[in-house]
């Protein structure tokens, strides 16, 4: 039995969607912590195939061991919450795989989690993890993916073309920016079995682009002037002040225009700047068998959604 976390996130339903092509969905039960929020035409997909959906909260240990009972490969995705309480989330699934006696884990991790020191906050608690993973005795895979290029095109595109104005600390910096599609298609191809066991993969595009040049692909394509602006660390996080955007994941999102707090922006951004994202890997085509999407390649699709500006 295959059981796979956070079927109510992009992600994970992209990864369900892969698993479902090659294994009967009688095999497959998903998890949610408010299985509500999974898209209506999803659920009656995945149940029309024989699906099992479940609910499971990553902070409700009973919970999770409920909801994993069965489990011969456990896929869990990484939280939202950054920091202490997103580890000891991550803890709590780990333990439960582990309670009802899993063959094999499978997390979501982020490139760079490997490495000892990071000044990035949200390395710190995935290095965590895979320390928690190899010490729970468990078999495991992790994938560690780079920073997604939907997130550039979408969510900060979007920003800048309202603004008309890209703030970042990225610089010119080029980065091996990664479509979720080729996340998705990795994390599908471990949790199948594929690759070696105890072994981590690192999920990044084939191509180099910086900041500055999505920035300026979204404003070609959009027909929209848009100025770049690469400031320094201090200067973006007053920005991101004045857009009510939470410096830690703790904070209040009522009114933030992201998921993410700004702690967790900047410094990714600034690793961008200093070429920490810039590391290339070929476990994408080693292990899906194709080659990385590139920005072109999602160009077309992000263009479709932007709202763009009446007047400036």
């Amino acid at each position: 039995m295959y059981v796979i976390t956070g079927a109510d996130g992009q992600l994970s339903g992209k990864i369900i969607e892969n698993v479902l092509r090659e294994v009967d969905g009688d095999q497959v039960v998903v998890t949610s912590p408010v299985p509500e929020r999974i898209a209506p035409d999803r659920v009656e997909r995945w149940s029309a195939a024989g699906v099992t959906i479940r609910k499971a909260d990553y902070a409700e240990p009973d919970e999770l061991a409920r909801a994993f009972d069965g489990a011969d490969i456990g896929f869990i995705i990484s939280g939202m919450i950054v920091g202490e309480v997103r580890q000891q989330q991550h803890r709590n699934a780990i333990d439960a795989f582990a309670k009802v006696g899993v063959d094999r884990i499978v997390y979501s991790s982020f490139l760079g989690a490997d490495a000892e020191e990071t000044t990035q906050v949200v390395t710190v608690d995935h290095h965590a993890t895979e320390e928690y993973i190899r010490a729970s005795g468990l078999t495991w895979n992790v994938f560690r993916d780079n920073l997604y290029l939907e997130n550039y095109l979408y969510a900060f595109g979007q920003i800048a073309l309202d603004e008309g104005r890209w703030r970042t600390c990225a610089g010119d910096t080029q980065a091996t920016l990664v479509a979720k599609d080729d996340c998705a298609a990795v994390a599908a191809a471990l949790i199948l079995g594929r690759g070696e066991r105890n072994r981590g993969y690192d999920v990044t595009g084939r191509e180099l682009v910086s900041v500055r040049e999505i920035c300026a692909l979204v404003s070609e394509r959009s027909g929209v002037p848009i100025v770049y602006d690469s400031m320094p660390e201090d200067d973006l996080y007053s920005y991101y002040d004045s857009l009510h955007i939470p410096r830690k994941a703790t904070g209040d999102f009522s009114r933030s225009p992201y998921p993410w707090c700004s702690e967790d922006i900047v410094t990714n951004e600034a690793a961008i700047r200093d070429g920490v994202m810039s590391r290339f890997s070929g476990d994408v085509e080693a292990l899906t068998g194709r080659a990385p999407k590139t920005i072109d390649d999602l160009s077309d699709a992000a263009a479709a959604q932007w709202r763009l500006p009446t007047a400036r």
